[in-house]
């Protein structure tokens, strides 16, 4: 399920940490006879900052990559299974992979869940993305499934106004009419031809909207393993619900009672993708930070493109690729604006 943002609250490190060590060996005005030291040090930081800003670009460009191969195993799977039974299997799996994990690393400490209602509210979020993208997978292509998605940071800005205070800047009512502007242009030629089903990615986007929100209260609370962890115990039960439900609207609507072979290792590879890629975008906003990560989530639209193109043999109309475009320009916008405004504060 394509990610819309990275975030992370790691604070890079210090540059002036060097200067302070300087200072201390050699205080007031010898600082001055240690000038080759302190030119020397500083640009060896320097070097030092850019590995690991060039390798923080890498681990988050195969995150983001990852989370691609794992919505094409998702496609492969359309008509295998109904949507929220896949979503019930992929979480359950995945639940049950990151407690043992936890307990691990963490021991028992580590399931001492902070704000369980928060918690619950970010289960119910990341169920709806998944049953909807799951659905969305299952009826369009996937590189306009992909790209309706991406209206989540829009939408997170605009509910954070009544779910949160934060008020609604002029940058984010552009944006927001921009990205619908780039949605009506990519559900012009695919409306006619998928129905209503076109309006799964946007439910999509409105529960990762919910998510991020959601993560807001959350956040620092736990470790990310932890914090991965609590989504998908939380996520588990509410979908195994919503598919018991499904499948007892007829065996049209859930489709067969027990997964195949296939069906239980495909959500297990997707359950794998979709955590290990988490995993290395937070490497990746670790090291280069979350304002240079964030709009590399974009190449998940190219991944999109390409694996419609080689596994399913589809591709998008010049209309899609067009909207699609819109849709990524307001979200950078936003980001843009956001990132500006950050530096004006800290200024």
């Amino acid at each position: 399920m394509p990610c819309p943002a990275a975030v992370s609250d790691t604070v890079d490190p210090d540059p002036l940490l060097y200067v302070r060590v300087i200072q201390s060996i050699c205080p007031g005005n010898h600082l001055s006879r240690t000038a080759g030291l302190a030119l020397a040090v500083p640009a060896a930081y320097g070097d030092l900052m850019q590995q690991n800003h060039h390798s923080g670009l890498i681990f988050a460009l195969g995150g983001f990559a990852m989370l691609s191969c794992g919505d094409a195993v998702v496609k492969s799977m359309a008509g295998l299974w109904s949507p929220p039974a896949l979503a019930a299997l992929r979480y359950a799996i995945g639940a049950a992979a990151l407690g043992l994990l936890l307990l691990w690393r963490e021991g028992r400490g580590g399931f001492a869940m902070p704000q369980p209602w928060a918690q619950l509210w970010r289960g119910a979020a990341v169920s709806l993305a998944t049953v909807s993208f799951f659905a969305a997978l299952r009826y369009l292509p996937m590189p306009v499934a992909t790209a309706l998605t991406f209206t989540s940071p829009m939408l997170t800005a605009l509910l954070a106004a009544p779910l949160l205070g934060e008020p609604v800047r002029r940058e984010t009512w552009i944006a927001s009419i921009v990205a619908f502007a780039g949605v009506l242009i990519v559900l012009r030629p695919n409306l006619a031809e998928a129905g209503w089903a076109v309006l799964f990615p946007l439910v999509t986007a409105l529960g990762m909207a919910l998510l991020m929100i959601g993560n807001r209260f959350v956040a620092g609370k736990a470790s990310p393993l932890a914090m991965q962890f609590y989504v998908a115990v939380m996520a588990a039960p509410i979908l195994l619900t919503f598919a018991a439900l499904f499948h007892l609207a007829g065996p049209e609507a859930g489709g067969p009672g027990w997964p195949s072979l296939r069906v239980v290792l495909s959500c297990a590879t997707v359950a794998l993708f979709a955590s290990t890629a988490h995993w290395l975008i937070y490497l990746g906003t670790t090291r280069s930070g979350a304002a240079s990560v964030a709009p590399m989530t974009y190449v998940q639209l190219l991944f999109a493109v390409l694996f419609g193109w080689l596994w399913f043999e589809g591709h998008p109309d010049l209309l899609t690729l067009l909207g699609a475009m819109v849709i990524v320009a307001s979200g950078l916008y936003l980001w843009r604006a956001g990132k500006a405004r950050v530096g004006a504060i800290a200024d």
